[in-house]
């Protein structure tokens, strides 16, 4: 498996909607490097933090304090991760109602349409 992203191919980032995302040094950078593309995620995709929550496990458990002498190995320690994650899988729990989330979002929504009132 090739590791190494050839220079042709594009670089596709999905990043979170935080300002610092779309700072003027961020665009600039971007301007000058035409094969990065940022995708947003929706604001209120509440069940990317699952997916969040699956990568903060995989660099807490198998990659904050391993060396990696290379891409492969890198590769290799993500692979043993998931295999092993497989082998005893727990599933991730919603800890809050769809309502509680709804109502939530609801919140910000109100915030967001008051500060653009302004």
């Amino acid at each position: 498996m090739e590791s190494q992203t050839p220079k042709e191919l594009d670089l596709h980032l999905i990043v979170d909607n935080y300002a610092t995302h779309k700072h003027q040094k961020v665009k600039n950078w971007l301007k000058r490097n035409k094969r990065v593309h940022l995708h947003f995620i929706p604001t209120s995709s509440s069940w990317l933090n699952l997916v969040e929550r699956f990568f903060g496990l995989l660099t807490e458990k198998q990659l904050r304090r391993g060396v990696h002498q290379s891409v492969q190995e890198l590769e290799a320690a993500i692979y043993q991760y998931i295999e092993v994650n497989n082998d005893n899988s727990k599933p991730f729990v919603w800890t809050k109602s769809a309502e509680e989330i709804l109502q939530k979002v609801g919140r910000a929504r109100q915030i967001l349409t008051n500060q653009q009132a302004v």
